[in-house]
């Protein structure tokens, strides 16, 4: 009996999330833009740490020289004059001689996190008061900084990010890496965000106020956290401002060619994810829509659980059709048979990820577990 019981709760958990994350993604697709593109020409500073020559660095790079915004400048940071995203930076310079594109090479280090160091090295450049903040994997259309940094006209925000789709680059791996942000990551912040959450701040885009910045201590105040991006969001939430989540998706590269490379990335995702909302990560296994309805159908192989895995499997291909249908991306349809390996995977990385908190991050092992900064604690 206590077998049937949870088989059933496993199967009405499963099934239940695939329903509403299915309604949550046609809520969002249906919801008005709250904010017009900005075409008022304020000045912007886009800051832009860079580690290496990672795939289309070029290409992602160049997105971001292509916009219609009318008054902006482009800073790029690394660390070795050595590295290879230095060649990239200077072609880009060379394309586009009006554009204010700065180049700053400063090996100081000053704290675990080597993005944080980049970007508190970077800011003295800034010439502008409203900045936005991108990883170096992100590519965006010509409307990406109008629309971003709209909502920061008005005083009450605080930052303004996007969710991001993947773009496969390396095959099989990088295919089953966008299943992880596509079918996984981006559906439950959407779920969250329609259920009024605005936890949430994501590296794809942070576009904030000087003001802000230096009102929650500035970058320095997050030198030696893991989670820089997020804790930039609630460190705002917690002085009173708001989050904004644009309407625009961005793209981000996913280019693992190798399982234990995918293996490592996500799993410092996931410890990370675990840090910031230990109880949400612990529940979080329903999201893994096929391996746990197969669980559920195996503790308890009736009727109504056997609808119940229809309804959800049924909700979950919905969604998956709906997500491309929608998008001009050139999505392989056929990865919708890749969806059961990607939630199994993502099962067993979830076990894992419970079991310590280390994480290596640009060769580097650093503990997930950090304290947030205490400004605003």
């Amino acid at each position: 009996m206590l077998l049937l019981w949870i088989g059933t709760g496993l199967n009405l958990a499963a099934a239940g999330y695939a329903c509403v994350s299915l309604w949550a993604w046609f809520r969002c697709q249906r919801a008005p833009a709250t904010h017009q593109p900005d075409r008022t020409g304020r000045a912007v500073s886009v800051l832009k740490p860079l580690h290496g020559a990672e795939p289309r660095l070029y290409e992602n790079l160049r997105s971001f020289c292509l916009q219609d915004h009318a008054n902006y400048q482009l800073l790029f940071g690394v660390r070795e004059a050595d590295d290879p995203a230095i060649t990239v930076v200077e072609r880009l310079i060379a394309e586009f001689p009006r554009l204010p594109i700065r180049l700053m090479v400063d090996p100081r280090i000053h704290g675990a996190n080597l993005k944080i160091s980049n970007l508190i090295n970077l800011l003295p450049l800034a010439a502008h008061d409203w900045l936005v903040l991108a990883d170096s994997d992100i590519s965006v259309p010509s409307d990406y900084l109008s629309r971003v940094t709209a909502p920061l006209s008005d005083a009450g925000v605080g930052i303004v990010t996007c969710l991001y789709h993947g773009v496969a680059e390396g095959g099989f791996w990088s295919r089953l890496g966008c299943l992880f942000i596509d079918d996984w990551f981006a559906p439950s912040a959407r779920l969250a965000h329609a259920f009024g959450s605005t936890r949430f701040a994501f590296g794809s885009t942070i576009a904030l106020r000087r003001e802000t910045l230096t009102a929650i201590g500035g970058f320095g105040i997050l030198c030696d956290t893991l989670a820089d991006d997020f804790w930039l969001g609630e460190l705002s939430r917690r002085a009173g401002l708001r989050t904004v989540l644009s309407d625009l998706v961005v793209g981000t590269e996913v280019s693992e060619t190798r399982f234990s490379a995918l293996w490592t990335h996500e799993l410092r995702w996931l410890r990370t994810i675990r840090a910031i909302a230990p109880a949400g990560f612990a529940l979080s296994f329903v999201c893994f829509t096929w391996p746990v309805l197969a669980l559920g159908l195996i503790l308890a192989p009736t009727l109504p659980n056997v609808l119940l895995a229809l309804l959800g499997g049924g909700a979950r291909v919905m969604r998956y059709v709906a997500q491309r249908r929608s998008t001009a991306r050139s999505s392989h349809w056929h990865d919708i048979g890749l969806t059961p390996y990607r939630d199994l995977l993502l099962l067993l990385e979830w076990a894992v990820a419970l079991t310590h908190w280390r994480v290596e991050w640009r060769g580097r092992e650093l503990h997930a577990r950090n304290h947030a900064p205490t400004r605003y604690s």
